[in-house]
């Protein structure tokens, strides 16, 4: 299985599209900082957003659908989705 997701700071100023095959992992990687970069820079740790696809070609394509939208197009899709813009994963507590 693959994810695309989309990610957002506390304020949901901030957008981030992206693409794994481990979102759990992808999701520890951005919110602990081993991901250089944009997410790390900017606090973007919140999920919003996410899609499954079977193959990674289609993950990849949608990745870069979504890459190219307009901010409001985004925030559309992420509303009709997760309307209140809650965090859609947390955690798990045994580990």
């Amino acid at each position: 299985m693959y994810y695309v997701y989309i990610l957002s700071n506390q304020s949901n100023s901030v957008l981030y599209v992206g693409m794994t095959n481990n979102l759990e992992r992808r999701l520890y990687e951005h919110r602990s900082g081993a991901a250089e970069g944009f997410t790390k820079k900017y606090r973007v740790h919140k999920l919003v957003f996410y899609e499954v696809c079977s193959d990674v070609r289609d993950a990849i394509a949608r990745e870069k659908q979504i890459k190219r939208w307009s901010r409001q197009k985004k925030i559309d899709l992420i509303s009709s989705f997760n309307r209140e813009w809650k965090e859609l994963f947390t955690e798990r507590k045994d580990k």
